[in-house]
């Protein structure tokens, strides 16, 4: 009985090239009492493993968060697995809005205290009572409307390459940090029609249901989130009001939506939307770099990091301790980014 992955980085990314099928980018969640987490979790991996199926899912008492990848023949199997499960049961599929089928390499499913790391604390406030779920239609027809405030729930590196227009970005590196720097700074507008939206809906959940638990009176959050909203308004024909990129979680790093660049190369300032981490791994952190920065700094944040990648195996050693993050922290950190730049440019200037 295999629980677990036993192949390399590499033996997984290669066997994955090496594909003539095609794949299925899918995702979903559902909040439902799972009694024995561990068990759910094992009986998952055995009957996903078989399929074939790739992906990053997690299980925790209050339910499952799922981003996965499954082989195009094996998706009605799939989906009729689902059916079969009474926890899983009519469940409400995402597809991805553009899709290469190569989001995952390998199946990943992890036991953690919460599906969302929210930093929240569940026994204070009421998370059943959320707000209320617009269609994308719905959504789509009152972003406009000057009475409302149109709230993206998302991290700021997430909304810095796409976000619904006239929407508030709060400069958040965590949803714990936004979801406390929306209730604070919107306190005196309280009676406001308020319009939540996230990736695919799940971080709303728990964002409508704190802001009704501090008073704000109309919370409604978009149905699907950003995933269903681009493929409801492309089936209705209509202008999408979500502008530029949807960020994923995944190899991808993110998706179109209405073919807009709005963001901007962190190293140079170039129209750019393409997010990176960086390839020192004693870095690692997430940014935004255009192609002729990246050959420039070979695929780095800083000239720094550029100089450690390129070092000796018993000098990078050397360099671990001037290094805060940990090797293999995909997060991306805003304030993180814009001092570790702020400082490569002292340098040069120097």
């Amino acid at each position: 009985m295999q629980l677990y992955n036993r192949l390399s980085k590499d033996e997984l990314k290669e066997s994955l090239m090496c594909e003539t099928f095609k794949r299925k980018t899918i995702s979903f969640y559902r909040y439902v009492n799972l009694d024995e987490p561990s068990e759910f979790r094992n009986s998952l991996y055995q009957k996903w493993f078989e399929l074939n199926c790739f992906g990053r899912i997690y299980v925790a008492r209050e339910g499952i968060n799922a981003q996965m990848s499954v082989p195009e023949q094996n998706l009605a199997t799939f989906l009729q697995q689902l059916d079969e499960m009474q926890e899983l049961k009519d469940m409400p599929i995402k597809y991805a809005i553009e899709d290469d089928g190569k989001s995952f390499y390998k199946l990943t499913i992890k036991v953690r205290p919460k599906i969302v790391a929210d930093g929240l604390k569940d026994d204070a406030f009421d998370v059943t009572n959320v707000g209320n779920h617009l269609s994308a239609r719905e959504f789509h027809d009152l972003v406009d409307i000057p009475e409302t405030l149109v709230i993206d729930m998302r991290n700021h590196y997430e909304s810095e390459i796409g976000h619904f227009k006239g929407a508030i970005c709060p400069e958040a590196d965590t949803f714990r940090e936004e979801i406390e720097m929306v209730v604070n700074d919107l306190k005196d507008q309280k009676d406001r029609k308020i319009l939540l939206y996230c990736t695919g809906g799940i971080r709303c959940e728990k964002a409508s249901a704190y802001l009704k638990h501090h008073g704000f009176m109309d919370v409604n959050q978009l149905h699907g989130g950003i995933i269903e909203y681009a493929q409801q308004i492309k089936q209705l024909k209509l202008d999408s009001k979500f502008v530029g990129k949807n960020f994923v979680f995944d190899q991808r790093l993110g998706e179109r939506v209405n073919g807009e660049v709005i963001s901007s190369c962190h190293q140079c300032g170039r129209r750019c939307d393409t997010h990176t981490n960086c390839a020192n791994d004693l870095c690692h952190i997430l940014f935004i770099q255009c192609s002729e920065c990246a050959e420039q700094y070979d695929g780095c944040c800083t000239a720094e990091c550029k100089t450690v990648l390129h070092a000796p195996e018993e000098d990078r050693l050397l360099y671990i301790q001037d290094f805060k993050r940990k090797f293999g922290n995909r997060k991306s950190f805003r304030k993180g980014i814009d001092s570790k730049l702020k400082i490569d440019k002292r340098e040069l200037e120097v």
